[in-house]
């Protein structure tokens, strides 16, 4: 069973900065595509950060330039860092890990920026 555990969500104001952590199975980070995803209240969950067992990353233009993505093969842990919050980033985060037609999410954890 592949288990994927999340910390670092929490309650910060616009402008500010968070950490999201993603510990993952050695077996997973060998070939899949770890990610991250969010879900606001009303919306679909969407795409907010990618990155490929090679190290490549993708972002969608909402976040691009504020977020990033990496991650510590050592550690074996995906890590999101979120700069330059605003309300709008109000979601749960999903860690996500992805190959072919195995998906598989973290449990989420609740991102709120306020105003």
């Amino acid at each position: 069973q592949v288990q994927l555990v999340e910390s670092g969500g929490g309650l910060v104001q616009a402008g500010g900065s968070l950490r999201l952590s993603c510990a993952a199975p050695e077996s997973i980070f060998s070939i899949y595509t770890m990610g991250w995803y969010r879900q606001a209240p009303g919306q679909q969950r969407a795409l907010v950060a990618v990155i490929t067992s090679g190290g490549t990353t993708t972002y969608p233009d909402s976040v691009k330039g504020r977020f990033t993505i990496s991650k510590d093969n050592a550690k074996n842990t995906v890590y999101l860092q979120m700069n330059s919050l605003k309300p709008e980033d109000t979601a749960v985060y999903y860690c996500n890990a992805a190959y072919g037609t195995s998906w598989y999410w973290g449990q989420g954890t609740q991102v709120t920026v306020s105003s």
